[in-house]
């Protein structure tokens, strides 16, 4: 008898049991490679032109790349269900990863595929109790122009108690993570911890009128809409780079943070690739990349930051210890109650 060869035995499979038969873990993970996510524009520009060849010249394999937000990954992993999922390894922020590993969609991460997780700093792996580990760190802290505010700020607490701040304060506002963290961090600073919310939102209630922006809080800043900011250093240092007069600092109280956290799904395509690739992201040669790239802090200790980097990369090294603990499950579990009373200050 002819042997089948592997791409026959599929074809037979499917003519059989049509679609259905690729959720068998054996037969699916032989009919697709591996799928990775990242997000649009110089993201996918990046994974395209440099992240991914990078992975393939070390290990050999070309992944496929899906594009999109958390929301639809979200989407997209529920409509599948959680042993048939579109995706080998998951990047999203953490606030969507919780949720889904909660629903069960991610496998704790077998640690001796990641020889890399162990030279992670603490910041990337206690959030997600081995299940995932963070392989992009934005640090936000407090942006300003320097020709707009006098006093440079060295607190959160200045956003209230200088008064060149009124009137020119931007925030990220409720629908993105930033402006969950702005109220734990409230809560936190004015109050008896991050979730004491009702002094949180009393506090804010006090800035008075703030431009409220989705996502691009640079083009306010670089027109003077706003002058004063949480920010993003990466940020930051593509408006220094094009000339305008702005700097970022670490507040006394500690750091927030854009997070991208990868996740291993549950009966993936290519698991052994996977965690691969996952690995790559965690070690030297995908942090230095990420750094280069995105002005992120690295989240492997083995990973330096060049004299030449320093100032657009500060948060290195001990720096790393600054990130606040954040409570996403207390932020999704009453997402809609904190959306209504941020608006009823602030406006939608």
């Amino acid at each position: 008898m002819t042997q089948m060869n592997r791409r026959t035995m599929l074809t037979a499979l499917l003519a059989l049991g049509g679609a259905s038969v690729l959720q068998v873990p054996g037969v699916r993970a032989q009919a697709e490679k591996l799928v990775i996510t990242t997000y649009g524009g110089s993201w996918e520009k990046f994974w395209r032109d440099t992240l991914i060849p990078g992975f393939a010249s070390e290990t050999g394999i070309d992944p496929q790349l899906d594009i999109g937000l958390g929301r639809v990954y979200t989407t997209n992993l529920r409509a599948a269900g959680k042993y048939n999922p579109p995706y080998s390894c998951l990047m999203t922020n953490e606030i969507y990863s919780t949720v889904l590993r909660d629903e069960g969609y991610f496998e704790k991460l077998d640690l001796s595929m990641l020889p890399n997780y162990a030279d992670l700093y603490p910041v990337a792996t206690k959030a997600s109790d081995g299940y995932a580990a963070v392989g992009l760190i934005s640090p936000i802290g407090i942006g300003y122009r320097t020709d707009l505010i006098q006093t440079p700020p060295t607190s959160w607490k200045d956003l209230w108690e200088n008064p060149e701040v009124a009137g020119q304060l931007g925030l990220y506002n409720i629908q993105n993570s930033a402006g969950k963290m702005f109220l734990m961090l409230t809560s936190m600073i004015y109050g008896s911890g991050i979730d004491d919310l009702e002094t949180g939102f009393a506090k804010l209630a006090e800035l008075g009128q703030v431009y409220q922006t989705d996502f691009n809080m640079s083009t306010a800043l670089a027109t003077g809409e706003v002058a004063i900011a949480p920010f993003d250093f990466g940020e930051i240092a593509r408006l220094r780079a094009q000339g305008l007069p702005v700097d970022c600092i670490i507040p006394e109280e500690g750091l927030m943070m854009w997070d991208q956290t990868f996740n291993i799904c549950v009966n993936g395509a290519a698991r052994e690739d996977a965690y691969k690739y996952l690995n790559f992201v965690l070690g030297p040669v995908g942090q230095d990349l990420l750094m280069r790239e995105f002005f992120v802090s690295p989240v492997n200790r083995n990973v330096e930051v060049p004299v030449d980097l320093q100032r657009d990369v500060p948060v290195h090294g001990e720096a790393m210890a600054q990130f606040i603990d954040w409570d996403w499950k207390l932020m999704n579990a009453n997402a809609e109650e904190i959306a209504r009373r941020w608006n009823e200050i602030f406006g939608a």
